[in-house]
């Protein structure tokens, strides 16, 4: 008799399937109704975008049938030749790629799309679970953790460059798996601290923040060194440079025109003798918070320059009206309010199916993709919004439950990657809809149309599922 080990439908997690094709029957029926017409109205016509949706979701069924059938020690054995394509996927896409909205990210065969970064995501993933779960990797080691960074790094750059910063983003998901694999506390709350940071360049005035961070980076170094001569003179000097600034502020027109001048004079002073006084004493503490200073204040500045030199209008649009610095409803604004204005109108129990207004009038700009939550929300109401979170969220409860099981430290890091990418699309593309996140332009896994979006997660969970199912074999 045969061993049910070796026996693929018996060691499935039908689960965490069921749950799937829960999810893209869904996604299917509100693609149906976000865009539907009377003119139209078979959800089998391939003309409309309801119909190249099944078409995308039967070719995905024979995508599942391809990934299972393939031995699991491939997916470890060839993810660096996968990470390889996926790079060259994303430089050829930037020579012979299409524009799309601002963004060259797609190649074009025939009626047809497809967009590389997705599948990027998935050879990505597994180049990392390569990476972490070698015998030799260690966060201790800096050479192994620079590793990581090009690993991560390279893919974002070439992404970048298409101008799809929103898939980008993605890849900072990353970080929880990072952390679930030893990364340190100290850095993992550094990246938080760096995140902060950005979100205060943006909020505060750059010559405020630039103050307050100096003034932080003294008052710091002093109360930890208050008993070295040295930190008394620096905390007096530093009181000096304040007191002759604000004459200077004061006096001389100018300064008076020129604050942010006057600010960095203070902070090349300030800089200039922890430099000398490290050079004569040597002191590791103080070379330390030098450092700290220079490289806070400098990442402030970028983050400044980076907003208004290098994003694109529109970017800045978005950002500002996500942090509150500016209101246009009619204007950078208008996907958002109507967003959030379909998604109220639905109430508790929802206008129906077929019943959302909001969305069949195109009120709410790509409703079929982007902001497909707004379909699900108009004509499901609370109880429908409720019911599609409650299994996203067991659906990557899921997932890790079964990444913890693994024998295998290559198929539990994989599981952690497919979690993470998983939970960020969800967040933020339902964060996006109700004004809580910026609108970046990513899709609601397994809902928004699209054949890349759809293909790229079920390949992803489904060579999780195959690892899953062998992970009494342990191949790494």
């Amino acid at each position: 008799m045969k061993n049910k080990r070796d026996n693929i439908l018996v060691n499935l997690d039908w689960l965490t399937i069921a749950i799937y094709f829960v999810l893209v029957l869904l996604g299917w029926l509100n693609i149906y109704s976000a865009v539907y017409d009377d003119s139209h109205s078979s959800i089998f016509d391939v003309s409309q975008r309801y119909g190249k949706q099944l078409i995308w979701i039967a070719a995905s069924v024979l995508l599942i049938f391809i990934v299972l059938i393939v031995d699991s020690k491939f997916y470890s054995a060839f993810s660096y030749p996968l990470y390889a394509i996926g790079i060259l996927l994303l430089i050829s896409v930037l020579l012979f790629g299409v524009e799309v909205k601002a963004s060259k990210s797609w190649f074009e065969i025939g009626s047809f799309r497809i967009q590389p970064v997705e599948f990027a995501k998935i050879t990505i993933c597994l180049a990392l679970a390569h990476f972490l779960s070698s015998e030799n990797f260690s966060f201790g080691n800096s050479r192994k953790v620079l590793g990581v960074l090009c690993l991560l790094g390279l893919p974002v750059l070439l992404i970048l460059l298409q101008n799809d910063t929103g898939s980008s983003l993605v890849f900072f998901s990353f970080v929880f798996v990072l952390f679930r694999e030893g990364l340190n506390k100290t850095l993992f709350i550094t990246v938080f601290f760096i995140i902060a940071l950005f979100i205060l360049a943006l909020l505060v005035k750059i010559e405020y923040l630039l103050i307050a961070a100096l003034t932080i980076g003294v008052l710091a170094y002093c109360f930890v060194s208050r008993r070295t001569m040295f930190s008394k003179v620096l905390f007096y000097s530093f009181l000096l440079f304040v007191v002759i600034s604000a004459l200077f502020y004061i006096y001389i027109p100018f300064f008076n025109n020129n604050l942010l001048l006057l600010v960095f004079l203070n902070i090349g002073a300030v800089s200039l003798l922890m430099l000398i006084v490290y050079l004569i004493k040597k002191n590791n503490t103080l070379l330390l918070y030098l450092i700290l200073i220079v490289g806070v204040n400098f990442f402030i500045v970028s983050v400044d320059y980076i907003f208004n030199n290098i994003l694109q209008e529109h970017q800045q649009n978005r950002i500002n009206g996500l942090l509150g610095k500016n209101d246009d409803p009619l204007g950078v604004d208008y996907n958002v309010n109507q967003s959030k204005i379909a998604i109220g109108s639905g109430g508790f129990s929802g206008k129906g199916f077929l019943n959302g207004t909001q969305t069949k009038y195109n009120f709410v700009p790509e409703q079929s993709t982007d902001f497909i939550f707004c379909t699900i929300g108009e004509e499901w109401g609370f109880i429908g919004t409720t019911v599609v979170l409650a299994l996203f969220i067991f659906l990557i409860i899921r997932i890790i439950i079964l990444a913890e099981r693994q024998r295998s430290a290559f198929s539990r890091i994989y599981g952690y990657g497919v979690a993470s990418v998983l939970f960020f699309h969800v967040v933020v593309n339902i964060g996006m809809t109700i004004g809580l996140a910026p609108v970046i332009g990513i899709p609601l896994p397994f809902f928004s149309y699209g054949g890349s979006s759809l293909w790229a997660f079920t390949i992803m969970l489904f060579i999780f599922i195959k690892l899953d199912s062998d992970r009494l074999q342990v191949f790494r």
